[in-house]
């Protein structure tokens, strides 16, 4: 039996796995035994944290991403990181995809204009977008996440390409993301966030994108260059962004909360009922796996 710390709310059912371990509620350090560690993706397990829990042996995130955790710190102590990322994929990709619309159709500012009593009635070339259908899609990233991003993409007729590091030996591969952002009439990120894709969206790369191009995120804040995007949008080069992310969650950037034709969501990509539950269930389950 082992100590486990849940960082997490314990719902209902979803901790099943971990039967026969001794469970406890706190924040990452707030318990020295224990020996494995159950956490959101979005709370921060620091070094100092980790020194706080000297018998640590496993953390098991409930999400897709484990960027929150000081990877050096967990290394020198060859302490585990497990992730539950495949419980999310369907639900995100729907979420980018959505997001991919709003953006693109600026539907975010014609329901702000009804909303505010702004909207007079029907204008000819009022909040006028730019089609979905029929349009170049660039995936910066081709795992679970993007793969789902491209099949509903091919419900709407999309020319769909993708970048990775390495070649994925399937059509639309390119090996060169400044070649896929200038020939992409929308760009969605499906990366995770490390040392070589922090701000892999700066300014130089956002001003290679097409004037009008849409861009969604729904990856890690700090992929992009907020401030660089924010001026694109106030320029009017770039067409929009559709954003679910954000380098200094939760506190947004106030020039993007300012920017024109932005969709700005509170990180809600993997927010269904079934989802999350499945994600707290399946983070769970590794975790029992990896204390035995």
């Amino acid at each position: 039996m082992a100590r486990v710390l849940i960082s997490t709310p314990m719902l209902e059912g979803c901790l099943d796995a971990l039967a026969g371990h001794e469970l406890l509620a706190g924040a990452p350090g707030s318990d020295a035994a224990a020996e494995a560690l159950l956490c959101p993706p979005t709370v921060p397990v620091d070094a100092a944290a980790i020194a706080r829990m000297p018998a640590l042996r496993v953390i098991a995130v409930a999400g897709a991403g484990s960027d929150a955790i000081d990877q050096r710190a967990a290394g020198e102590r060859g302490i585990a990181i497990l992730t539950a990322g495949d419980a999310l994929v369907e639900t995100t990709a729907d979420l980018a995809f959505g997001l991919i619309i709003w953006a693109s159709r600026r539907l975010g500012e014609a329901e702000r204009m009804l909303r505010d009593g702004r909207w007079a009635g029907w204008g000819f070339d009022q909040t006028a977008g730019r089609d979905v259908h029929g349009a170049r899609l660039g995936l910066v990233g081709f795992g679970a996440i993007g793969r789902a991003v491209a099949r509903r993409a091919a419900g709407f007729a999309m020319a769909v390409a993708h970048h990775t590091r390495t070649d994925t030996g399937e059509p639309g591969w390119t090996k060169e993301l400044d070649e896929l952002l200038a020939a992409s009439d929308i760009v969605s990120l499906h990366v995770p966030l490390d040392g070589s894709t922090r701000r892999l969206l700066d300014r130089r790369r956002l001003g290679m994108m097409r004037a009008g191009a849409v861009l969604v995120n729904t990856a890690r804040g700090a992929v992009v260059d907020e401030e660089a995007l924010a001026r694109e949008l106030e320029s009017g080069r770039l067409g929009a962004a559709g954003l679910d992310v954000y380098e200094d969650e939760p506190a947004v950037s106030p020039r993007l909360l300012a920017a024109p034709r932005t969709v700005l969501l509170p990180h809600v990509g993997s927010a269904t009922a079934a989802t999350r539950r499945a994600m707290l269930r399946l983070a769970a389950e590794r975790l029992a796996g990896a204390l035995g």
